[in-house]
């Protein structure tokens, strides 16, 4: 198969997926669906950080640098305090032999 024919290919596939989400947009759904789609984000980025946190040896430093940055982004709304704590949390258990 030539790259040619794998782009085309490609392309005839993830066009008009996008072409009918996007045409979708002025629909009015109803307000369950409203709801229901409020949480899709959230378990977006759940399902993407997760086996990044548990699928690794280092697994409970992962935990406990998730945890702290989570904690600093809900009380103090920073994301860069959230990010450089978490970090700093992380390293400080790798150093502690955690």
């Amino acid at each position: 198969m030539t790259p040619l024919l794998v782009v085309v290919l490609m392309w005839a596939v993830t066009y008009p997926t996008r072409l009918l989400g996007l045409s979708l947009g002025g629909l009015k759904l109803p307000p369950f669906w409203l709801s229901v789609l409020k949480y899709v984000p959230v378990s977006v980025f759940a399902a993407l950080i997760t086996p990044e946190l548990l699928g690794s040896a280092e697994w409970p430093r992962r935990v406990v640098g998730a945890l702290v940055a989570g904690a600093l982004l809900w009380r103090t709304r920073n994301l860069a305090l959230g990010i450089l704590g978490g970090f700093a949390a992380y390293w400080l258990a790798r150093v502690l032999g955690l």
